[in-house]
């Protein structure tokens, strides 16, 4: 079953590490099954319950997958295989619009915000045993989501989106769990739900979000625990979850009262499409607002809020790791929510001129691209490795789409933020000329 290669080990760490080394190695190909836990067992002299200990501990990590009675195998992907590194670098002569970062013109500066927050330090100085969320912060996260029409919930702090959502996964569900997941979807959650043991979904989506039978298929046949939507400015193409939309997709989920809900409203402060959130619907469910689009990545702060069970899980978990963002950071963040430092629809404003002019000067050129909102522009492409490489070669390099897909379809993303007015236009041409026309078609 599996060649030449053995393993070893009388304990369950021993077993692990000896899978672990040769899925390293790369003499346990990706697919490989692994024995069944009472064969292994006699094979090594050791009791079934050490191999079972071994297999739950390689699923945490990411390592094998197990599908009941098909058994445990090499993941297909392992996790150490982060999407990240299916990047282009930009020679130089070439411009980088594939990396995902805002426009540093539309940050803005954090000078004043941080000697706030260092000044009201030296007056309450941050010490253990505080609680983990300014209470400034709470109270003006509470009464934004409030506007939006989120329910009424506890604010925890986490670092940044990702974290919170690692966080709210980890609570809730345990290895093996399968958890629906946008297609196309953010890279880094595409790569995080395998990286804990769980097994992705794929759902699709249009302009207007996940598809509603989608996500039925999702949760009914799928056996998904868990779904997670991007309200807004979706990254990697610019979905808006609309009303109508909304409407559906809480109906789907009312069926579903079991399911964990995480909505990450990644275009708070920097689009002006209104949030229409889902939260309230499922017994268990968490909306995350993170600061770094629109007041800078290296913030690392994201408010969230969600039922009560959820975050007091999240916190408890907290408490034993980071402990707490930092308090600097809140107040901080706090000075900038008070002071207005971000004009939220001129920001807006700006990535809505770049976006929706490349979107208009690809389709003039028969390109179909998908953009209703954010700093992202999806182009769907027949061959993407060639569309990469040709865009390239014209100067300009874009993010290849295998970074944000499942089963979805070929395409390139690029990002907007970069952009002027005069780079749509021959931008435009390049992408044309790299793609080929395409006939109207779903990207999911």
């Amino acid at each position: 079953m599996l060649g030449e290669y053995r393993i070893v080990g009388r304990r369950a760490s021993e077993i692990a590490a000896s899978v672990e080394r040769g899925v390293g190695t790369g003499e346990l190909e990706p697919g490989q099954l692994l024995p069944p836990m009472r064969e292994l067992a006699a094979h090594l002299g050791v009791n079934p319950n050490t191999v079972a200990a071994a297999y739950r501990t390689l699923r945490e990590r990411g390592v094998i997958e197990t599908a009941g009675r098909r058994g445990s195998r090499v993941r297909p992907r392992p996790a150490t295989t982060a999407r990240g590194s299916l990047r282009i670098d930009a020679p130089e002569g070439v411009r980088d619009v594939g990396r995902g970062n805002p426009d540093p013109a539309l940050l803005p500066p954090l000078g004043e915000a941080l000697a706030a927050a260092a000044r009201r330090d030296a007056e309450e100085p941050g010490l253990y045993g505080q609680a983990p969320v300014d209470p400034d912060f709470a109270r003006l996260a509470r009464a934004a989501l409030d506007a939006d029409g989120v329910p009424d919930g506890p604010v925890a702090v986490t670092s940044g989106s990702l974290d919170a959502i690692e966080r709210v996964l980890a609570a809730h569900l345990r290895p093996g769990d399968a958890v629906a997941v946008e297609d196309p979807g953010w890279g880094a959650l595409l790569d995080l739900v395998p990286a804990l043991g769980l097994r992705p979904v794929p759902v699709a989506l249009d302009d207007d979000g996940p598809l509603p039978g989608e996500v039925e298929r999702a949760l009914g046949d799928g056996g998904a625990r868990a779904l997670i939507v991007t309200t807004r400015a979706q990254n990697p193409t610019g979905a808006a979850i609309g009303a109508a939309r909304a409407a559906e997709l809480r109906r789907v989920l009312a069926a579903h009262p079991g399911v964990l809900l995480i909505e990450d409203d990644h275009g708070h402060g920097f689009v002006d499409v209104p949030p229409h959130p889902l939260a309230g619907v499922t017994d268990h469910w968490t909306l995350v607002r993170s600061v770094a689009k629109a007041y800078g990545p290296d913030l690392r702060v994201a408010a969230l809020t969600g039922d009560p069970v959820t975050v007091d899980r999240l916190l408890g978990r907290q408490r034993l790791g980071p402990g707490w963002v930092s308090r600097l950071l809140q107040r901080a963040v706090v000075h900038l929510w008070r002071t207005g430092a971000v004009d939220g629809p001129a920001v807006a404003a700006a990535y809505a001129e770049r976006r929706d002019g490349l979107v208009a000067a690809l389709a003039r050129r028969g390109v179909r691209a998908h953009g209703r909102s954010g700093m992202n522009v999806w182009v769907p492409v027949a061959d993407e490795t060639g569309a990469v490489a040709r865009l390239l070669h014209a100067g300009w390099a874009v993010a290849p789409g295998a970074r944000f897909r499942m089963a979805a379809g070929p395409g390139v993303r690029i990002t907007v933020s970069g952009l002027a007015a005069a780079d749509l236009e021959p931008l435009a041409d390049a992408v044309a000329a790299a793609s080929g026309p395409l006939e109207a078609r779903s990207y999911g």
